[in-house]
């Protein structure tokens, strides 16, 4: 089998270390050490931390948790339960360590770099555009209440699960995923 290309292991390295230590603590020599590559080789793919940052989101963004969202076989509700479901899981998973990068990075460095700033922001609008759509499928279909704003309710869903993020991570505890998945299904898309 044929090895990954040098910037391949850099970017996937650079994802894995971004979102266990955040931009500030991921140093260019610790990506290029996890990614088992000379740090000089670094600066022959990126331009900067923060070139390869903007790479790493876009990377994030396209991970399967998303494009589930856009899955027309499965019943909407059920489709976007399983989408948050998927994303809880592989929290708990990780020790309630990690959280979301695109919430992470909106937290920690958006409001020194533009460029990262926009990344968050395109991942943020393409998430919550998935989610949108998905609820508006759920509201034809009579799961989801049709008096909610479709792109209004993504948006709040998004900052809901942010929170329960947060949340997660500070009590080290699951105990937050009950009132995200108690409200969110148990009231605010009960149709």
């Amino acid at each position: 089998m044929a090895r990954r290309s040098m910037r391949e292991e850099i970017v996937e390295a650079a994802l894995a270390q971004f979102h266990e230590r955040g931009f500030n603590a991921a140093a260019v020599k610790d990506i290029t050490d996890r990614a088992g590559v000379p740090k000089g080789s670094f600066y022959n793919h990126f331009e900067s931390k923060e070139a390869l940052a903007i790479v790493a989101l876009e990377r994030y963004g396209n991970g399967g948790r998303l494009t589930e969202l856009a899955d027309s076989s499965v019943e909407p509700v059920a489709r976007i339960r399983a989408h948050f479901e998927g994303m809880r899981d592989d929290m708990i998973s990780s020790g309630i360590t990690r959280g979301c990068l695109l919430g992470n990075f909106g937290a920690e460095i958006v409001d020194h770099s533009e460029p990262i700033r926009a990344g968050v922001r395109a991942g943020l609008e393409r998430w919550s555009g998935l989610l949108a759509g998905a609820i508006a499928e759920g509201q034809e279909a009579g799961g989801i209440p049709r008096e909610l704003n479709a792109d209004q309710t993504a948006r709040y869903l998004l900052s809901a699960w942010e929170g329960t993020l947060i949340q997660a991570r500070a009590f080290k505890s699951a105990e937050p995923f009950e009132s995200f998945f108690g409200i969110t299904f148990g009231s605010l898309f009960k149709g």
